[in-house]
């Protein structure tokens, strides 16, 4: 799908866009921040307002976006960070929260600070040895998923709040990713997407679907349409502590709400949290032929096919070039796709692409040509069969 191309056109139908422009700082450290709790309403302004791109780190250019969409509260959050301390590597997150802000709060100050000291201020990402960096991001999130539960527990009023997470290492040749939920990254390599991790969600019929199930079971849990106890629909996520070391309490709460019967709850056996922070870590090489990175809240994959937004992107910087306004767009696009979820967005282009000279790609007529037709044969089938039963 093509972007118009009309400047004044793209700002009038990008307003109402959430996001956090003006969340930008600098330390003595030399780490440049993307995210934050200031947020402010960007209406058609946004376009005029917004930098270009975000600061650029050698080659590798950054856009991102977050957008309240039809929830009520702004769950979501997302960071970037430039630091001499990881060993040149470009540190990304995208925070998915639930049930409260306290959790994404957290863990946009903390879960950094917490892989930065497991992986030895960045030392070890120069390594090979990827069982040391998995190990060093899991315990990472570990502790940092500890900590955020003595936080909440501490707060002294009922704080069930929780967050995924999904965090990228990203340098010219390679990316890191420790990834805790359902958002998701995916790239392109010369405009083939490639979906890079699986949604921690306890439904369905893929194998870490299955295996999320099967864990949560043999901690004692149980599945109702989709959702653990008939309640949280993601089975990895910081906080959630009446899934960790709340679960008897809330049990209980769900027996003087009437959710379930005494007998159901006194045979209720627990063997282990039934959600984790524990992450899915992955090491990418990113060749010469890598266009750049996407990586995302549900709010977007939920609503938008992951080879389509890796197309929407393409085009839209073969037209324009600008990786802010590419992310702008595919929020705005996911709104017309009615997506119900905040929206969350971070694209990373790796620089090695000349967009303006980029062939552009022939569409599937014959495909597209049969989709059409299929869908006129499907209407005019329910048609016919309403006329016959009247």
């Amino acid at each position: 799908m093509a972007f118009c191309s009309s400047p004044q056109l793209q700002k009038f139908l990008l307003n109402k866009i959430y996001c956090n422009y003006d969340c930008n700082r600098t330390t003595k450290r030399k780490i440049v921040v993307k995210g934050g709790e200031k947020r402010r309403f960007c209406c058609s302004a946004i376009a005029i307002d917004a930098p270009s791109s975000l600061a650029s780190v050698g080659e590798i250019k950054w856009g991102s976006v977050k957008l309240k969409g039809a929830r009520e509260e702004m769950e979501d959050d997302v960071v970037i960070i430039q630091s001499d301390g990881v060993d040149g590597f470009v540190y990304a997150a995208v925070f998915d929260g639930h049930a409260g802000f306290t959790s994404v709060k957290f863990l946009r100050e903390e879960l950094y600070k917490e892989c930065v000291a497991a992986l030895q201020g960045g030392k070890l990402l120069k390594g090979k040895d990827f069982k040391v960096i998995r190990k060093s991001l899991e315990e990472a999130f570990e502790n940092a998923d500890a900590k955020l539960i003595k936080c909440l527990e501490a707060n002294g009023e009922e704080d069930e709040s929780g967050s995924t997470a999904t965090a990228v290492f990203v340098q010219d040749n390679m990316l890191f990713i420790s990834h805790v939920g359902d958002s998701c990254v995916a790239l392109s390599r010369s405009g083939k997407t490639e979906v890079l991790t699986n949604s921690h969600r306890p439904y369905g019929s893929k194998k870490a679907s299955l295996e999320e199930i099967r864990r949560i079971r043999e901690a004692g849990g149980w599945i109702v349409d989709g959702r653990i106890c008939g309640d949280i629909s993601v089975s990895r996520a910081f906080g959630d502590i009446r899934f960790k070391t709340k679960k008897n309490e809330m049990v209980e709460k769900g027996l003087q709400e009437g959710r379930w019967s005494e007998k159901f709850a006194s045979r209720i056996q627990f063997n282990g949290d039934l959600v984790t922070a524990c992450p899915d870590v992955f090491q990418i090489a990113l060749g010469s032929d890598t266009e750049f990175i996407l990586l995302a809240s549900d709010g977007l994959w939920d609503y938008v096919k992951s080879s389509d937004a890796v197309n929407f992107i393409r085009n839209h910087l073969k037209q324009h070039g600008d990786i802010q306004m590419a992310s702008e767009a595919l929020a705005q696009l996911a709104l017309n796709q009615r997506s119900q979820d905040n929206i969350s967005i971070i694209i990373a282009d790796l620089g090695r692409t000349d967009w303006q000279n980029l062939p552009t790609q022939k569409q599937n007529i014959a495909y597209e040509l049969g989709q059409a037709l299929a869908t006129i044969s499907v209407v005019s089938l329910g048609i016919w069969i309403s006329t016959f039963l009247s």
